[in-house]
């Protein structure tokens, strides 16, 4: 894939990127181990002043920043705004909280282990690589870089092809803010020249947020190297409705929860499981909401769902959908793409899912959900858990033992309780099987790339 910016409301070619070269990528990685050497050695409140002039900075920015996400990868000028938010707040978050999340913490009692003081301390590792998707092109690094930097690490960020403005604006945003030169830096590169960076020794840790094959090739070169790695993969979300759930609140917010940012998110629900008792009001109230949603010029207010970020993904959700519908499947909504320029797609309502369909086990990264309806909470468990993913969960019942049930079963990285799944600075994100490892944000993002020392005394 060229780097360039290819706005999928037109399908136009805006801006193309020349990569850079072998001695452009040495210099970056020289300045971000310089930057890290420096930043290693400064106290939490000069990082937390810089951070936070950083922050104040992009707050003073939305509008441009904004448009800029709107015309890389499409999503409504709202959304944008929303994420540029996401990353104000979680800058000032850890500013204010990382020194507290790196305390030295002291053996209560050293002379149980012959010492007569001892403690554990974090240190930073160093540089950082991060390699990032389209669709939060903001936020998807800053809730690693935030921490990362108030840790004292350096980063150095390998973009998503396709979104190589917000990638250039990430270059210069932390240096503009007060960092040292060099502390965070994005390479214009390949996927293929990935490996090589990873393999460089400057480089001592790695986090990707993508797709399963992408981790799995980013974690086995680290793997070789001996270093650390944080992964955040694809998710199939299931989104269980009960009885006792209030409907009107459920539909409405399974179609935002489904539909944000074009459906191209990783924790969008995406499978909604619903007890046979209330199946018919819910689907009811459901295929009302996506009905009245706007589809059209992101740039546009009003418009809900804009096209997807590129033509590869709407054709690998038209595969999905048509894959389905051969096999079956009922489609009570949508099902196909508009005329006309861009990368649209209609959102897509399937129902009648056999096991024999790739939806049933694949991610759908786009406008489409999937309706289930089942008869108990053990069954809704079970269609829950069946797909290789396990990234996060919702759960509509104000019955307690349901919700203590849930809790309990699904094998997610979260489980929000009559809510939609949002990731917080204040919460830990990250999945379990096959949507990665790891934890970001609150004080389990921070300490992931810190070395946990422990420092004995006679």
């Amino acid at each position: 894939m060229p780097i360039a910016t290819i706005n999928p409301t037109t399908g136009e070619t805006v801006e193309q990127f020349e990569p850079h070269d072998a001695a452009e990528v040495d210099r970056r990685l020289t300045q971000a181990a310089t930057a890290s050497a420096t930043l290693r050695h400064t106290g939490f409140a000069r990082r937390a002043g810089w951070m936070r002039a950083t922050a104040d900075m992009l707050e003073g920015e939305t509008d441009e920043a904004a448009a800029m996400l709107t015309l890389e990868m499409g999503k409504t000028l709202a959304a944008a705004r929303e994420e540029v938010g996401k990353c104000v707040r979680c800058m000032r978050y850890y500013a204010e909280n990382a020194e507290t999340f790196l305390a030295d913490a002291p053996v209560a009692d050293p002379s149980a282990i012959g010492a007569g003081s001892a403690r554990t301390v974090w240190q930073p590792l160093g540089v950082v690589l991060a390699v990032m998707p389209w669709n939060f092109p903001l936020w998807q690094v800053m809730r690693f870089a935030a921490p990362a930097l108030m840790a004292g690490n350096a980063g150095v960020l390998k973009h998503a092809s396709n979104v190589p403005r917000a990638a250039l604006y990430l270059d210069t945003l932390f240096e503009r803010g007060g960092f040292p030169p060099g502390a965070f830096r994005t390479l214009l590169i390949p996927s293929a020249d990935v490996e090589r960076i990873i393999e460089d020794p400057r480089i001592r840790a790695v986090t990707l947020t993508g797709s399963e094959p992408a981790g799995r090739a980013v974690a086995g070169t680290a793997g070789r190297q001996v270093k650390k790695t944080v992964l955040e993969l694809g998710g199939s979300d299931p989104f269980i409705v009960m009885p006792s759930a209030d409907l009107d609140a459920a539909s409405t917010t399974a179609v935002r929860a489904r539909m944000q940012n074009n459906g191209q998110s990783c924790v969008a629900a995406k499978r909604f499981i619903v007890h046979a008792d209330v199946y018919d009001d819910f689907l009811e109230r459901f295929l009302a909401e996506v009905g009245r949603l706007v589809v059209g010029d992101p740039m546009q207010e009003g418009t809900d769902v804009g096209p997807l970020a590129t033509e590869g993904g709407r054709r690998d959700i038209e595969v999905l959908v048509d894959d389905a519908r051969d096999k079956g499947a009922q489609v009570l909504a949508g099902g196909s793409a508009p005329d006309g320029p861009g990368w649209f797609y209609r959102p897509t309502v399937l129902a009648g899912l056999t096991d024999d369909m790739r939806i049933v086990q694949e991610e759908a990264f786009g406008p489409v959900a999937s309706v289930y309806r089942v008869a108990d909470r053990e069954e809704a468990a079970r269609v829950a858990n069946q797909t290789p993913f396990g990234l996060s969960s919702a759960v509509w019942s104000d019955d307690e033992e349901d919700q203590d049930y849930f809790v309990q079963e699904l094998q997610a990285g979260g489980v929000f309780l009559n809510g939609m799944t949002v990731s917080y600075p204040e919460l830990a994100f990250g999945g379990v099987k096959n949507s990665g490892y790891g934890r970001e944000l609150t004080f389990a993002g921070i300490r992931e790339f810190c070395n946990l020392k422990s420092v004995w005394k006679a």
